[in-house]
């Protein structure tokens, strides 16, 4: 059975090609992402992830173009309903950024935290809380998996093979089991996965 380390659960989101990668080679290069994001099954999913979490938990790339993005999305003509809630609980949350190179944060409701991401994340279990959401921040969330420290890993995959750029997988990793808690198959060949440690 799955249980978590204790506290608050951790839990990461992330979207990867078929061939493992977060990323293209250009990482600016987000082409191959948005046929899928824009699907229902998608969107259901990340509505799933940030309904139960009250901290938002990004690297300061990620922060950036989040918050820099979605605020737009509120009171956009058009816009999907599920996209505009998501957009309003990025603006109302909590949200913790990791970052060496900000000294404060140009976001409402924002912390900037300049510590490994492992003691940052021992601090968030310490309070009271739901999830503590990563959203897509691969540096942080390589380091959480290193650590041993994810309670719940969702994965949208994508049917696309990228031939080249990041793996979200590093040799090395901890050991482990993962209970499937969740699959859904969705348009375009979309599969979201989500995963619950065992301990």
């Amino acid at each position: 059975m799955s249980e978590q380390m204790g506290g608050r659960r951790v839990v990461t989101n992330m979207s990867i090609s078929l061939d493992g990668r977060y990323a293209a080679a250009d990482p600016l290069d987000m082409g191959w992402v948005l046929p899928y994001a824009v699907t229902d099954v998608a969107r259901d999913h990340l509505t799933n992830l940030w309904e139960p979490a009250t901290t938002a938990l990004l690297g300061r790339v990620n922060a950036e173009g989040f918050l820099g993005f979605w605020p737009s999305v509120i009171g956009q003509e058009g816009a999907d309903p599920r996209d505009v809630a998501f957009a309003k609980w990025l603006v109302d949350v909590d949200k913790v950024v990791l970052s060496s190179t900000l000294d404060e944060a140009p976001w409402e409701r924002a912390t900037i935290v300049d510590r490994p991401t492992t003691e940052a994340v021992a601090d968030l279990r310490a309070t009271e809380g739901g999830d503590i959401l990563v959203l897509s921040s691969a540096s942080v969330i390589k380091a959480l998996l290193a650590a041993d420290q994810v309670d719940r890993l969702s994965l949208a995959i994508f049917p696309v093979f990228l031939g080249a750029g990041p793996r979200l997988f590093d040799d090395g990793l901890p050991a482990g089991t993962w209970e499937l808690v969740s699959r859904t198959a969705g348009e375009h060949g979309t599969l979201v996965l989500v995963y619950d440690r065992v301990r």
